[in-house]
């Protein structure tokens, strides 16, 4: 009788599978000493070849060429059954994978958790095939379901939402095997902070309102209607000391973060030294969680982990530049439920910018509504229902039912 262990999956094509992998992985280690929880990047065992063309070349196509991103996310949505296309996808898959599954092999987990739909495809074929014996979860990233995430066999699914979940069973699965949790998110995300000691441990001024210009971890896509995020700043600062509402102490404060982008920040840097007091630029930072709390208003992409994260800390948002596709349908989800606002270009930003400042009862109520969808404890909903409940988490599975065919 040993310690039981947990496999979490994730795919780096995008931030937001990594950082669910890797919540999942700290919620674990916090809740289960008994668990053995280890997190794996499929990338980093397939070749290069492989990893540039799947991973990378999909950050390339999202960034430059959007539109074409959400034709295929369309195309593939509906395939045709048995097309040479999906024939040849799975076969560049499997032959491109045979490293990792020779890791999972001799790792033999006692569960897996997929935050990326490859893993779950490949998993989902050898368990039709009688090659894999173990229980595959899956954990969808997004307020979206698409249909690359859904397949027949597996242990169980993990929804944001109940219209995800529904949407799932309306492709075939059943809906008891479908958990609506949440999008897991990392345990610091549900302690509580005090707001005015964020704001002075970042330099800003707890008595002003504070806007949160976020970029991605690569430090893309946070600028409007093709404007980089130093374009949309400068225009935010000259709005400023004008915003209705905004006091009378230099108007509204940004905390701009430039994630690993160093250009960006040298360029955020720069227009901070024309307004001191006003523009505070950050690098990548591993406590988001601080500056969401000083913050009033995020200004972001509406990713999936990043949007879940925001509800959680009950920050309201304005959206701008959605990805076609998985994007689009978080925002329109947030939107729906009262808990963001959408931005289409740089001057719709201002106006909901100045609209909220000078509006502090609207700003009240999409606070409100961010934390009635929050789901701060996603990963330990998730965890229970794959592990049981925590108190019960080092008990192991016998050595002989961990045998496959």
């Amino acid at each position: 009788m040993g310690a039981r262990k947990l496999l979490i999956l994730s795919v780096s094509a995008g931030a937001g599978h990594v950082r669910a992998a890797e919540a999942l992985r700290t919620t674990a280690g916090a809740l289960y000493p008994g668990v053995e929880a280890i997190h794996m990047d499929l990338m980093e065992w397939v070749p290069k070849i492989f990893r540039t063309f799947y991973a990378e070349s999909f950050l390339y196509v999202v960034e430059r060429q959007p539109e074409l991103w959400g034709w295929l996310y369309g195309k593939t949505d509906r395939p045709k059954d048995g097309s040479k296309l999906e024939a040849l996808r799975k076969g560049v898959e499997r032959l491109n994978t045979t490293r990792f599954m020779k890791m999972l092999k001799d790792l033999d987990p006692d569960h897996v958790i997929c935050t990326h739909f490859l893993p779950a495809q490949l998993l989902a074929r050898k368990l039709a095939k009688g090659a894999f014996k173990l229980p595959v979860w899956v954990q969808v990233t997004d307020f979206d379901v698409h249909r690359l995430w859904v397949h027949q066999g597996l242990a169980g699914y993990f929804a944001a939402s109940e219209e995800v979940a529904w949407r799932m069973a309306d492709r075939g699965i059943a809906r008891e095997s479908v958990a609506v949790t949440g999008i897991p998110i990392m345990p610091a995300f549900s302690a509580p902070l005090d707001k005015a000691a964020c704001a002075r441990e970042l330099g800003l001024d707890p008595s002003r309102p504070a806007l949160l210009l976020m970029a991605g971890g690569a430090g893309v896509g946070a600028g409007v209607a093709g404007g980089g995020m130093d374009r949309t700043a400068a225009r935010l600062l000259a709005l400023g000391a004008g915003a209705a509402g905004a006091g009378d102490r230099g108007g509204f404060q940004i905390l701009a973060l430039a994630g690993r982008n160093e250009a960006l920040l040298g360029d955020l840097q720069a227009l901070a030294a024309s307004h001191p007091g006003r523009l505070f630029p950050m690098g990548f930072t591993r406590t988001i969680e601080r500056a969401m709390a000083a913050a009033d208003i995020a200004i972001t992409k509406p990713g999936g982990l990043s949007t879940s994260e925001c509800l959680a800390m009950g920050l309201p948002m304005i959206l701008v530049n959605p990805i076609p596709g998985q994007e689009e349908r978080n925002a329109d989800y947030l939107l729906e439920n009262g808990a963001a606002l959408k931005a289409y270009d740089a001057a719709g930003l201002l106006f909901r910018v100045r609209q909220l400042m000078s509006e502090p009862e609207r700003l009240r109520a999409l606070k409100e509504r961010t934390l009635a969808l929050g789901r701060p404890r996603a990963a330990a909903d998730v965890l229970a229902r794959v592990l049981g409940p925590a108190a019960a988490a080092g008990e192991a599975r016998p050595a002989a039912a961990r045998a496959r065919a």
